[in-house]
């Protein structure tokens, strides 16, 4: 069976992005030529999940960067958008994800965000989390997750330091 994996980086207060969704922080440790294992876990996925938000940051930020996986965007809106690369999915997010995981294929990624994340969490559908701390405090954000994620347990598979201070930690959900 697939696994969903939740790859992301947060900085080191807890939280993925500013307030308006910007994650220009995130630019000051991409000088280094340092890809943070990203390649070898993207080519281990063939699909993306992520929530509207998500997704609208992404595409605020020029091309979508995900042309050559399967993309899912969860909305709740009635009318479904229509847009590149993407399916937006306005059903039952605990229901499809299953289902996806049911399926032949690659890992799945789960991109984010906070609401997604806690939802995922929540009903047990994350396999693994890759969470890369950065050594930056952002002050006030978008948290990783929300104050109602339920309480779950963890085992760490691996952790990788690099020498400008990120911590990559790889857990599974136990």
């Amino acid at each position: 069976m697939r696994k969903i994996v939740l790859y992301i980086a947060s900085s080191l207060d807890g939280y993925i992005a500013r307030k308006n969704g910007g994650v220009d922080w995130l630019d000051d440790f991409n000088d280094t030529g340092e890809d943070y294992g990203y390649y070898k876990f993207y080519d281990s996925i063939d699909v993306t999940l992520m929530g509207n938000k998500t997704y609208k940051t992404s595409m605020s930020l020029g091309d979508f960067p995900y042309k050559d996986k399967k993309n899912y965007v969860f909305t709740k809106q009635n009318i479904i958008p229509q847009a590149d690369y993407v399916e937006f999915i306005n059903k039952n997010i605990v229901l499809f994800s299953k289902d996806l995981k049911t399926q032949k294929g690659k890992n799945i990624w789960l991109i984010g965000g906070t609401q997604i994340n806690e939802l995922f969490f929540n009903n047990e559908l994350i396999d693994e989390l890759i969470l890369s701390v950065m050594p930056v405090t952002l002050g006030n954000g978008i948290p990783l997750f929300t104050e109602n994620v339920k309480q779950l347990k963890f085992r760490l598979n691996n952790e990788k330091s690099y020498e400008n201070g990120v911590v990559q930690l790889h857990y599974s959900i136990l």
